[in-house]
């Protein structure tokens, strides 16, 4: 059977159909619904390493549907797209376990799970976009399936965040959709292309197409929290642990990150960019993010808020290495894409561990956390550690090509905004650990949930295997690097793509 214009369609049903019918469950039919949400899990990632293979073979697989004369919605599979695919599929399948553990026994769980699932297919056909018109429905439709996770608990703090993300977030969209039209009404079909699709239409246009490059830039600065469009994020974290795991992991921001990406190298093309004079304040925009979000992260005394900044600042790294022109920084740009992924997810897993099971939300609350939840911190610990570029943690090597793109670049300015990142990395982080490890417990925590491990486990099985698992796999994509379909090797692949020799 030839699979290839199918099996785009077929990762988007394996999220699509498990989230319509969860909808349609009652709240007892716990069983059903779990069965359901691993089922579609497990068989994306069958599906995913299937379109792994055949990509990294040189098969091609795209779907394309008419939508109005002119107007396709186009799936496909390329290397960029499956390493943001790939990404997404993996961590929903953990993210999946960890919510089903999380909200036992909370109400409207059929509801969280069916928003959940559409979440994970919007996120799945950004990546899998093959043209602009294709990546905007479903970028507008992250926005209104994520927008249900976000104020799940219905209290005045997440309906407020709620509608500020709203705000933020369909602004942005309505300023890309300037920006899409605009384009097309200039060009034509927007398909995405290797090199770009702008070179033969650019000399009658290049002030329009600067001010479209910045509408589009802005419209999806907002989901990837570029200063000063970044507001939203921290005010999300009243969401449920895995929403945020998902925001900042998996979904929202990495969407934004990812359009970015798309833009630069397939829509506008890397050097048609140069040459419009783009991309250098499009880097000077990722690093006052990057040191911005770090300088703010280091004030913030809730937990989750911190790790919200410490997102703000880690996915303009992505940022950083898209716009330093070369192929080396692209690495560093484009393996951070998964690195910043496996990381943060693992210290929001870890941060939900300790508000369900003791009822800390406060640094100044973890004093003694560690020897009470030893394995839960020791997966923080390897997050932390990663996000600080300790080697040989995955983030290590982000940070490594990073700075030598910049050097190779002839922007060395990019190693010192690296440099201070990194200390201030170490600033919110490295507290945090010793006050973990090294200091004694200040008094009797809030509350303790020990009912459901009944002193098996420091919490809830199903609560402690994903950030353990999760932070296995920073570790591994660091020490595994350089090994074959590695996220590493396969961001060389996509840079030699962009930067053919």
């Amino acid at each position: 059977m030839n699979l290839g214009p199918w099996l785009p369609l077929l990762l988007l049903a394996s999220s699509l159909v498990p989230g319509v019918v969860i909808f349609a469950l009652r709240e007892e039919d716990h069983r059903l619904r779990t069965w359901l949400n691993m089922a579609g899990a497990s068989l994306k990632l069958a599906l995913m390493g299937v379109m792994i293979w055949g990509v990294f073979n040189g098969l091609s697989y795209e779907t394309r549907l008419t939508l109005l004369p002119g107007l396709d919605l186009v799936l496909h599979g390329d290397a960029l797209s499956v390493l943001f695919a790939a990404l997404s599929t993996v961590l929903w399948f953990v993210t999946t376990l960890y919510a089903v553990g999380y909200l036992e026994g909370s109400p409207n769980r059929s509801r969280f799970f069916g928003f959940f699932s559409l979440c994970v297919c919007s996120t799945i056909g950004i990546a899998l976009a093959g043209n602009m018109i294709t990546f905007l429905i479903f970028y507008e439709m992250l926005t209104l399936v994520t927008y249900p996770l976000v104020v799940h608990r219905g209290t005045p703090e997440a309906l407020r965040a709620g509608r500020i993300y709203l705000v933020y977030t369909l602004a942005g969209g309505t300023v890309m959709l300037v920006g899409v039209a605009w384009l097309r009404a200039l060009v034509g079909p927007l398909d995405f292309a290797t090199g770009g699709i702008l070179q033969s239409h650019a000399a009658p246009h290049l002030g329009a197409l600067t001010v479209i490059f910045w509408l589009l830039i802005g419209g999806l600065g907002v989901k990837a929290a570029l200063v000063p469009l970044h507001g939203w994020l921290p005010n999300a974290m009243v969401a449920p642990a895995p929403v945020s795991a998902l925001l900042h992991a998996v979904a929202v921001v990495k969407a934004g990150a990812f359009g970015i990406v798309r833009v630069v190298y397939d829509l506008y093309g890397i050097e048609f960019a140069r040459g419009l004079g783009v991309l250098f304040p499009l880097m000077i925009l990722a690093a006052v993010t990057i040191v911005y979000g770090s300088v703010r992260a280091l004030y913030q005394d809730d937990l989750k808020r911190r790790l919200a900044f410490s997102t703000v600042s880690q996915v303009s790294y992505i940022v950083l290495g898209v716009a330093t022109f070369g192929p080396v920084a692209t690495v560093g740009g484009l393996v951070h894409l998964v690195h910043q992924g496996l990381m943060k997810i693992t210290l929001f897993f870890c941060a939900g561990n300790f508000a369900e099971t003791l009822g800390i939300h406060k640094i100044s609350e973890m004093d003694g956390v560690g020897r009470r939840m030893p394995w839960t911190m020791a997966a923080f610990t390897v997050g932390a550690l990663g996000m600080i570029g300790v080697p040989p943690v995955a983030g290590f090597f982000s940070k490594w090509y990073l700075g030598l793109g910049g050097l190779l670049s002839g922007q060395p300015w990019v190693v010192a905004v690296l440099v201070a990142s990194t200390l201030l990395n170490a600033g919110y982080f490295l507290p945090i650990l010793y006050a973990a490890w090294f200091r004694p417990q200040k008094g009797p925590w809030h509350h303790e949930h020990n009912e459901n491990h009944q002193g098996r486990f420091e919490t809830d099985w199903m609560l402690l295997l994903p950030p353990l698992l999760t932070a296995l796999l920073a570790l591994l994509a660091g020490l595994l690097a350089n090994t074959p379909f590695s996220a590493l090797e396969w961001a060389k692949l996509i840079a030699v793509r962009e930067y053919p020799l």
